[in-house]
């Protein structure tokens, strides 16, 4: 069972969460679409209904880890279809990253222009959580998808930057990727060690933004 502190930690994270993976997935659709594939049109939204996983957004809320449902790209309609692919893998963690940068200044602006908000009792500090989880779970989606692990965006990259002669090398990172992913999750999960550099890498990112806009939050 959950305490009510975990559970209040949860649902603060909750619409940070649903916007990271709608706006990750639909860039992903969006950029796809503009170089010429349009056979994910249909995740040209930002309802996270159209882009979750079931199970995937379950692990993602109560695990730190997670996924959402991929958008389909055909890379037979790109006019330069090893660019465009990087181009379209690249775009979910991009979207993210602005997306960090703008909550991290809707944040700054708040507090300079309403700073009364965040001294309200009860909601002001879940006020001033919330627009945290923002910049932080927005960076995290876009650390995470960038390692070069299937099925993450970054393997998408390394998959059309090794050369055609090594499609050996491809053919394994993709069938044994996934799995290695999963066991690195669950060696850190029982080791509670960080063996992917994740946390620090999203601390010193989210450091830097918050830096940048003249924020002091310690993380």
């Amino acid at each position: 069972m959950f305490s009510t502190g975990e559970l209040a930690a949860t649902l603060l994270r909750l619409p940070a969460i649903l916007f990271a993976i709608s706006i990750h997935e639909c860039a992903h659709a969006f950029i796809a679409a503009r170089l010429g594939d349009r056979t994910s049109e249909g995740r040209l939204t930002l309802n996270p209904l159209a882009h979750l996983d079931p199970m995937g957004f379950i692990c993602l809320l109560f695990l730190g880890f997670g996924w959402a449902k991929p958008v389909t790209v055909n890379p037979r309609a790109f006019q330069k279809p090893r660019r465009d692919e990087i181009l379209v893998s690249v775009a979910g963690p991009a979207s993210n990253v602005v997306a960090a940068i703008f909550f991290g200044w809707m944040l700054k602006m708040m507090l300079v222009f309403g700073r009364q908000w965040f001294s309200q009792p009860v909601w002001g500090e879940a006020l001033f959580v919330m627009m945290v989880n923002f910049v932080l779970i927005n960076i995290g989606l876009a650390v995470f998808n960038m390692f070069p692990i299937p099925p993450l965006d970054g393997s998408h990259v390394i998959a059309v930057l090794i050369p055609d002669k090594y499609f050996y090398v491809k053919v394994a990172l993709f069938r044994y990727g996934t799995m290695a992913l999963i066991g690195l999750i669950l060696l850190e999960t029982v080791t509670n060690r960080d063996i992917l550099p994740i946390g620090q890498i999203i601390a010193f990112l989210a450091g830097w933004i918050f830096k940048l806009l003249g924020l002091r939050i310690v993380l």
